[in-house]
């Protein structure tokens, strides 16, 4: 239970945070040597966020779902790359979704990232004026997040505002980006879902872990759009590199 509780802790602040929360869930998960049912405890921790993101932006939604319609083939589109993406890595190279060492490296390249939002112009663009090129576009910084270390939101955040939108919106439309994303890897786990052999001992951790990563995602979005709006998420590089420099150090030791 407290292993379950604190990987949804992690996955609450590092699904929404710019810090890459498959990142952390792998580093996390070596450290406490929890393999076997990963693909479970993914798929129970990311509905949770996913819960989260559901309750933040819920106007937002409802606005594209009645008014704002245009958006919906724009996610649409968004979510293409990465779709493409998941199936061959989830089908061909899975391995390099379980490494620590890989997790770290691409906790450096999001560091990275994170310090070039300091630089970027400040622009105004909304995320309903986007292209479908532009959507795309941003659907390809999302695919890169498909490695465990590259932060989803970071990335998808970075590649928003080089194409011209502001803070804010940049987050919006990173997030409503990412509720047919996580559907869509919870598709592709639910096979590993149903040949998982769940007992009501093992169920009742599951659904503790649920109920935390919603509460704490709530927490951390909401954290993410304040600092958006003050032009502070660069400020996270100073968490990803470090973290990056001692898993790989710990991985090569």
């Amino acid at each position: 239970m407290w292993e379950m509780v604190l990987l949804a802790v992690v996955q609450g602040i590092a699904e929404f945070l710019p810090i890459s929360s498959s990142g952390h869930l792998v580093i996390f998960g070596e450290l406490l040597g929890i393999t076997e049912e990963s693909a479970t405890v993914n798929i129970v921790l990311h509905a949770g966020t996913l819960a989260s993101i559901l309750v933040v932006y819920w106007r937002r939604i409802l606005d594209m779902l009645t008014s704002d319609r245009r958006v919906i083939p724009l996610l649409v589109i968004g979510t293409i790359p990465a779709g493409i993406t998941g199936v061959i890595i989830k089908t061909q190279f899975k391995h390099l979704l379980e490494s620590p060492l890989i997790a770290g490296c691409m906790l450096l390249v999001t560091g990275a990232l994170l310090l070039l939002l300091k630089y970027l112009p400040t622009r105004d663009a909304t995320y309903q004026s986007l292209s479908w090129r532009k959507a795309f576009e941003i659907g390809i910084f999302q695919a890169f997040a498909l490695m465990p270390g590259i932060s989803r939101s970071g990335s998808t955040i970075v590649g928003g505002r080089m194409l011209g939108l502001g803070n804010e919106d940049a987050v919006t439309f990173s997030f409503l980006l990412a509720i047919p994303a996580i559907l869509g890897a919870t598709v592709l786990e639910m096979k590993d879902l149903a040949q998982s052999d769940l007992t009501m001992d093992r169920l009742a951790p599951l659904i503790v872990g649920a109920v935390v990563a919603f509460l704490v995602g709530i927490f951390a979005l909401r954290w993410l759009i304040a600092w958006s709006r003050r032009g502070r998420l660069h400020l996270f590089a100073w968490w990803c590199i470090p973290m990056g420099i001692g898993t790989i150090l710990w991985q090569l030791r």
